[in-house]
């Protein structure tokens, strides 16, 4: 009898592991159809075009060319598509889009190098590599770092406005391009490059509550910082959502890739900010800017929410209380994969996700869906599946 009472509690047991589980892949399972769906039929539509989705604009999906600094993250998110569907379609759709964006190893008039070459043939090399990928690669590694100045000890963010040298947090992000290929055959100085960057970041973009400034200016010929302040957030003093979160990424990224406490205490730090703040709704997707007077009424931005969840997935496997921050990055992830976020098939465009915002101050973008916002839902998809061991 108690032999079978224990048959009976094991049996019971198994089967509440196996409806979490089947809860689990439920959800992720219903993200990965949408995605392979509007992805397919977006990458269709616009094959013949030799330009790339990046939003939608007067009900129209607005494209871009090659040199637009999205251009990167359309091929990437057909890329990690097709890692997770085995999609033939989806790798012939993403080698095709990302052979556009060829020309731009050379291209030396923007600092999103690592966004536009990285996110497409990185994610190329990786998952269908061919002749030529690697070295493209590592000659946009050579062009992003022709704008690093040893003065400022920092890669230049813009060529436009009144700013001498400014230098914005998304640079971060760029960053890991140059240790891949340091790593891959390049010149060893692309690692120095990326490390100085990160350095003198800690020192200037941020606040002691560790909330980030966007835009912050130098003298080119003293390093000595001429202005801190914003472009696309709410004011000079606001925490920007998304720049909260392209520093959260960046420096996880940056501990990945040296294994230097300090950019691991960086990133918890700011991950906690993040976390803790009292503007953040319940649902985890956060305003486009926390000092937005409005609070709930303002504007939410997917694109911020999905780039934290994958930041926050990966730091949580560096982490002893990794699970704090892989409960807080599951909570984001489910609330994008429900309806007020996730696209219904055929619809939004083609875009996998609705209400990002791009730059409000600028009337530009607001609560549309934004092709970054798919590429990061799309990663922290693969990395939950992967962390959650969801067979797909």
């Amino acid at each position: 009898m108690k032999k079978l009472l224990i048959c009976l509690v094991g049996l019971y047991m198994i089967g509440v592991s196996c409806k979490h589980e089947q809860q689990d892949s439920d959800w992720i399972r219903k993200c990965i159809d949408v995605s392979e769906y509007q992805l397919t039929r977006m990458a269709s539509q616009l094959a013949q075009t030799d330009s790339l989705p990046r939003s939608i604009r007067n009900g129209e999906v607005r494209l871009v060319a090659p040199r637009d600094w999205t251009s990167g993250f359309f091929p990437g998110s057909l890329w990690l598509a097709y890692e997770l569907t085995g999609n033939d379609s989806l790798k012939f759709y993403a080698r095709q889009y990302t052979r556009l964006l060829e020309e731009l190893q050379y291209y030396k008039g923007t600092h999103d190098l690592g966004f536009m070459v990285f996110c497409s043939y990185g994610n190329a090399l990786r998952l269908a590599p061919e002749q030529g990928d690697r070295e493209i690669i590592l000659n946009a590694a050579e062009s992003l770092s022709s704008r690093f100045s040893e003065e400022t000890g920092l890669i230049r963010s813009w060529d436009f406005g009144e700013w001498k040298y400014p230098v914005i947090i998304d640079n971060m992000m760029n960053l890991e391009m140059l240790f891949w290929a340091a790593q891959n055959g390049g010149n060893d100085r692309f690692r120095e490059i990326a490390v100085k960057h990160a350095d003198v970041t800690i020192l200037n973009h941020f606040r002691e509550d560790y909330s980030s400034y966007h835009v912050v200016s130098f003298d080119p010929e003293t390093g000595e910082v001429e202005s801190r302040g914003t472009f696309q957030g709410l004011s000079d003093s606001s925490s920007w959502a998304r720049g909260q979160a392209w520093g959260l990424y960046g420096y996880t990224t940056c501990y990945r890739e040296t294994r230097d406490q300090r950019y691991l205490d960086m990133a918890k730090a700011i991950a906690n900010y993040i976390m803790t703040h009292p503007a953040i709704p319940e649902d985890k997707v956060p305003l486009w800017d926390y000092n937005d007077p409005r609070g709930l009424e303002a504007p939410r931005d997917a694109s911020a929410a999905a780039i934290t969840a994958s930041a926050l997935l990966e730091l949580g496997t560096f982490v002893d209380d990794g699970k704090a921050l892989f409960d807080y990055a599951e909570e984001i992830l489910q609330t994008l994969a429900t309806d007020e976020y996730l696209a219904q098939k055929g619809e939004n465009g083609g875009f996998i996700l609705k209400h990002s915002v791009g730059h409000l101050p600028a009337n530009s973008e607001i609560d549309t869906p934004l092709n970054y916002a798919d590429y990061y839902f799309l990663e922290a998809i693969k990395r939950y599946a992967q962390l959650k061991d969801i067979k797909i």
